[in-house]
């Protein structure tokens, strides 16, 4: 038989209760609260995502600086062999072209002159013509002259892609008859024109 004093009341039910809570309870308590103090402190810090701003901003913002500077670089490089490239053709050409001017034989002339002219153009084709056809043929066939040039040194005034000047330093000698060799040395400014893919003469003036 059971007394009231062996009986417990609720209030004594509640406080057991209380008493069996284990240490682990606690701390499980303890966790969770802590866990929802961190998240908490994230979002309020909301840090920027670096990485993403590099892999999507400036990434490709260099990679077009490179292409830029790339595709630049190359067209500075190109210009540069065409530019050298038109140097030297034009003055090959003028070169070659005093030289075929200036120099003929008594006995041959007309072809030397002839084949001269298909290397001129423009008004300076048809003075050229005028003056040898009057002039140089019939003088060199009368008194027997022989004409030799030689460029001793050549240097590009200005080129572009369609014209060119050049400047000559040329040796001449010049013979009639059985007479000595006499020699000059004229300073010659050469404009070219390309026509047709050739670099023909414009201009021969002496300096």
């Amino acid at each position: 038989m059971t007394t009231l004093s062996e009986t417990p009341t609720h209030d004594e039910e509640l406080v057991d209760a209380d008493d069996a809570k284990t240490p682990e309870d606690s701390d499980a308590v303890d966790i969770e609260e802590g866990s929802d103090g961190e998240t908490g402190s994230t979002r309020a810090r909301a840090p920027i995502a670096w990485s993403r701003v590099v892999a999507y901003a400036v990434l490709p913002a260099l990679a077009l600086l490179l292409a830029l500077g790339a595709g630049y670089l190359k067209w500075v490089v190109a210009s540069s062999d065409d530019l050298a490239r038109v140097r030297a053709e034009s003055v090959r050409a003028a070169s070659e072209d005093a030289v075929a001017l200036l120099s003929y034989k008594a006995d041959s002339v007309e072809k030397d002159l002839a084949a001269a002219r298909e290397r001129l153009t423009g008004d300076f084709k048809d003075a050229y013509t005028e003056l040898t056809r009057q002039v140089v043929i019939p003088g060199a066939k009368e008194k027997h002259i022989t004409a030799v040039a030689k460029v001793s040194a050549a240097a590009p005034v200005s080129v572009t892609a369609n014209h060119a000047v050049v400047l000559l330093y040329v040796n001449q000698t010049v013979t009639i008859g059985e007479g000595a060799p006499t020699d000059t040395q004229p300073v010659i400014r050469v404009a070219l024109e390309k026509v047709n893919g050739r670099w023909l003469v414009s201009h021969f003036d002496p300096v």
